[in-house]
């Protein structure tokens, strides 16, 4: 009888908390871009994912709680962007399922790309106050990946919660990340591509 595995075990790389391990604070929001760009540059040169990186800060301080990056691959599993596991890591160091919980500080989620349909949901659910974006949504579909039905009203809607969105900090730069990556022969692993080749 075939056994089933009942644990699942989810990580970033030690190179992702050793990069915003320091202590440094991130006031503007052209530094936290920054912050996050350089994870996902480095998320591709070390071939460890796509050319996605996000982190949680606090908003008042600027202190990284928790960043993530494109993990898809690596972790074989469809829900491991950027985004995602930085909330969830996000929420495991506050020890909360919602980053605004009472008494505890505004978090804000920084991307360095417009989060898909299912990492827009999770910025709603996970208690953020700010969402930061960098390359939108049409930089990463030019490049071939599948960003799922987010409408102007996704926006609309987040805002009467609370969540207010800032758009294209640093958007140059992150969506010339983009293409460098399909121009260099990154993988883009959208539901229907099928595992990667050797050559990926």
């Amino acid at each position: 009888m075939e056994s089933r595995q009942s644990r699942l075990v989810i990580d970033v790389p030690a190179w992702v908390d050793a990069v915003t391990a320091s202590g440094q604070t991130y006031r503007r929001d052209e530094d936290k871009m920054a912050l996050v760009i350089r994870l996902a540059e480095e998320n591709v040169a070390r071939r460890a994912g796509g050319p996605f990186a996000a982190a949680v800060l606090e908003i008042e301080s600027g202190r990284v709680v928790a960043a993530g990056v494109n993990s898809v691959v690596r972790q074989r599993n469809s829900a491991l962007h950027a985004e995602m596991l930085a909330l969830m890591l996000g929420q495991q160091r506050v020890g909360s399922f919602t980053l605004r919980a009472p008494g505890r500080p505004a978090h804000e989620l920084v991307t360095s790309c417009e989060p898909c349909a299912m990492c827009l949901g999770a910025t709603l659910w996970s208690g953020v106050s700010r969402l930061v974006i960098g390359a939108e949504r049409g930089d990463a579909m030019a490049v071939g990946f599948d960003e799922g039905p987010v409408f102007p009203e996704s926006y609309a809607y987040l805002a009467e919660r609370g969540v207010e969105a800032v758009w294209g900090v640093r958007r140059a730069e992150a969506a010339n990340l983009l293409r460098a990556y399909r121009d260099g022969g990154g993988f883009v692993y959208n539901p229907d591509a099928g595992p990667p080749t050797a050559g990926d």
